[in-house]
C-alpha cells in the first residue's frame, strides 16, 4: 500500500503536490484512487486554461503587428508618391517681406527653385494672398517685367498690393498689376494689362490653392473649426451663397452629395440627417452650432477630441469648396493658365487636399495629351499611337527634378509632387498637406 501511494504521489505535479495534505495513509486505496483522479483532471484543466490564455494572447499580438504592418505599408505607399523636399527650411529668408500676419508662405524655398533657372520677364500669381510667394520671387528676379497678380479677397488683395508698392521702389523699372478678380479670369486680366502677354505667352504662372492665415484666424469669415463666427466661407464677399444657405435651404440629397463628394466624410448620411433636423429647430446660423451639431454626432466615437475636430475640418472643407465652387472652377482655370504659357512657361499648382491634387495631376496628363492617368510612364510616336513612359533626371541640372513625364504639347517635371520638408512641417502645421506639381509647355 505504502508503494502505491509514493507512485501516486510521483504521478502527480511538484506544483500540485503542495496543495496536498499530508500522506493519506487513512484513505482507503479506493479513496486514493479518486484523489489521484481529481488532482490530475484538476491539473490537466489548469494547463488547458493557460494553454487558451497563450494562444489568445498571441492571436491578439498577432492581430496587433498585422495592423502595424498594415500602416507602415502605407505610409511607405504614400511616400513613394511623393518627393519630399530636402531645402533647408529658412533658407529663404533673405528675401524681404511683411510677416506681421502670420502667414508663412508654403513650399517658399521650392516655389523660388521652380522658376530660378528661367529668365523671368512675365510673372503671374494667379492667388495673391499676403503676397510671400509674389515677393520672394520678384527679389529673385531683377530682370522681371510684367507682373500681374489676382485675389478674390479684397483685404488679401489691399495687403499684397501694398507689399508690391513697397518693392516698386527698388524694381522701378518693374511693371505691376493687381486684380481683385477671380483666377478664372486669367485671359481678359492679361489683356487688360498689357495686351502683348497674350500673343508673346507668360514665363512664370503660380497657384497657391490654400487659404491664407489671416483667413482662417478671422472668426467673421467662417472659416475657422475653432472659433465661433457666421456660417459664411465665400473668399469672394461679393458672391451671394453662403455656407448658412447650404446648410438650412439646399434640399437633403444635395447637402448629403456635398458632404460625401467634397469632405468625403463617411458619416455623410448621419451627418446630413441631423443638419436637415436642425431646421425644424431654427436651423444653423453659426460655425458654433455646426461644431456642436458635429460633436453630437460624434460623441462616443473613436478618436476623442481629435475626432470629432477631424470630422469638422471635411465638413467646414465641403461647404467651403460647394460656397465657391472650387474643384470646377479649378479644372478650367488650369487649362486657361496653360494656354496663357509661352514656350518653356511654366505652371506650378500648390494644393491641399486630395481632391485639388487629383485634379491637378489629371489636368496636367490630358494638357500634355497622354492617355492614362498613372504618370508612370514619356510620350512617343509609335505607329500613330501615343505611349507615356517615366524618364528619370537624376542627373539634370535643375536638382529638384526627379523624375517627367513628357508629352506632345507640354512636360510634367513633377511625375511625384514636391511636398514640405520634415523641419518646415514641424514649424508650420498647416503645410503637412502641401503639395506642388509643376508643368512646362513646350
Amino acid at each position: 500500500m505504502a508503494k502505491q501511494m509514493i507512485l501516486c504521489l510521483i504521478s502527480i505535479p511538484l506544483f500540485s503536490r503542495a496543495l496536498l495534505p499530508p500522506p493519506a495513509v487513512y484513505l482507503t486505496p479506493r479513496a486514493q484512487r479518486s484523489l489521484a483522479t481529481a488532482t490530475a483532471t484538476a491539473t490537466a484543466n489548469s494547463i488547458s486554461k493557460n494553454d487558451r490564455m497563450i494562444k489568445k494572447k498571441t492571436k491578439k499580438q498577432k492581430s496587433e503587428e498585422k495592423k502595424k504592418a498594415e500602416l507602415l505599408a502605407v505610409k511607405r505607399k504614400k511616400e513613394k508618391r511623393r518627393t519630399r523636399s530636402e531645402k533647408e527650411f529658412g533658407s529663404t529668408t533673405s528675401f524681404e517681406f511683411d510677416n506681421n500676419e502670420n502667414h508663412i508662405p508654403v513650399l517658399l524655398g521650392e516655389v523660388v527653385d521652380v522658376f530660378s533657372s528661367l529668365n523671368l520677364r512675365s510673372f503671374v500669381d494667379c492667388t495673391l494672398g499676403a503676397a510671400g510667394h509674389s515677393s520672394a520671387i520678384i527679389q529673385a528676379h531683377p530682370e522681371l517685367e510684367n507682373y500681374v497678380g489676382m485675389d478674390v479677397d479684397p483685404v488679401a488683395h489691399a495687403k499684397a498690393r501694398a507689399h508690391i508698392d513697397a518693392l516698386l521702389h527698388s524694381h522701378f523699372h518693374l511693371k505691376a498689376n493687381t486684380f481683385l478678380r477671380n483666377f478664372k479670369h486669367i485671359k481678359s486680366l492679361l489683356a487688360e494689362a498689357d495686351p502683348s502677354l497674350l500673343h508673346s505667352g507668360v514665363d512664370a504662372i503660380l497657384m497657391d490653392l490654400g487659404m491664407s492665415s489671416m483667413q482662417v484666424n478671422n472668426p467673421e469669415r467662417g472659416f475657422s473649426v475653432l472659433a465661433n463666427g457666421p456660417l459664411d466661407m465665400r473668399m469672394d464677399p461679393q458672391v451671394t451663397l453662403k455656407a448658412e444657405d447650404i446648410l438650412n435651404c439646399w434640399p437633403d440629397t444635395e447637402v448629403g452629395r456635398v458632404l460625401r463628394e467634397y469632405g468625403e466624410e463617411s458619416n455623410w448620411r448621419l451627418l446630413q440627417n441631423k443638419i436637415v433636423q436642425a431646421r425644424l429647430h431654427g436651423g444653423l446660423h453659426s460655425t458654433g452650432d455646426l461644431v456642436d451639431l458635429i460633436r453630437n454626432v460624434t460623441h462616443g466615437m473613436r478618436g476623442g477630441r481629435q475626432g470629432w475636430i477631424k470630422t469638422a475640418t471635411r465638413v467646414f472643407q465641403a461647404l467651403r469648396i460647394a460656397v465657391n465652387d472650387e474643384l470646377n472652377t479649378l479644372e478650367k482655370s488650369l487649362n486657361a493658365c496653360f494656354e496663357c504659357l509661352a514656350p518653356g512657361g511654366r505652371l506650378a499648382v500648390i494644393s491641399f487636399h486630395s481632391l485639388e491634387d487629383r485634379i491637378v495631376k489629371q489636368t496636367f496628363l490630358n494638357i500634355i495629351e497622354t492617355d492614362r492617368g498613372d504618370g508612370d510612364v514619356d510620350v512617343e510616336e509609335r505607329g500613330g499611337r501615343e505611349i507615356r513612359k517615366t524618364e528619370d533626371e537624376s542627373d539634370a541640372k535643375e536638382m529638384w527634378i526627379r523624375s517627367m513625364v513628357h508629352g506632345r504639347n507640354g512636360t510634367i517635371l513633377t511625375k511625384r509632387p514636391i511636398t514640405p520638408s520634415e523641419e518646415e512641417e514641424k514649424l508650420n502645421s498647416r503645410s503637412r498637406s502641401a503639395k506642388l506639381r509643376v508643368i512646362e509647355r513646350v
